[in-house]
């Protein structure tokens, strides 16, 4: 059964990190993006296979995002 997950990356001064949205328990961090996407599916295989040991539901993926603007300089004024 396939599954699929979003992923979000944050970029630091040391590289970057990697979370999933739907299993926010799946995190790591790498050197550089190609990295951190590398270490984050071998994170992902491991937390299923806990998982599925420890007779755990697996969480669902799918997670939708948007991004949402807002004009900070706007914000809490009145017309």
């Amino acid at each position: 059964m396939l599954q699929t997950y979003t992923a979000r990356y944050t970029c630091f001064h040391g590289g970057y990190m990697g979370q999933l949205i739907d299993w926010p328990e799946v995190i790591t961090e790498g050197a550089n993006l190609e990295e951190c996407r590398a270490m984050l599916r071998d994170a992902l295989h491991e937390m299923v296979q806990a998982y599925q040991d420890l007779g755990r539901e697996i969480p669902v993926g799918n997670a939708l995002l948007e991004q949402l603007p807002v004009e900070l300089d706007l914000v809490g004024k009145t017309a």
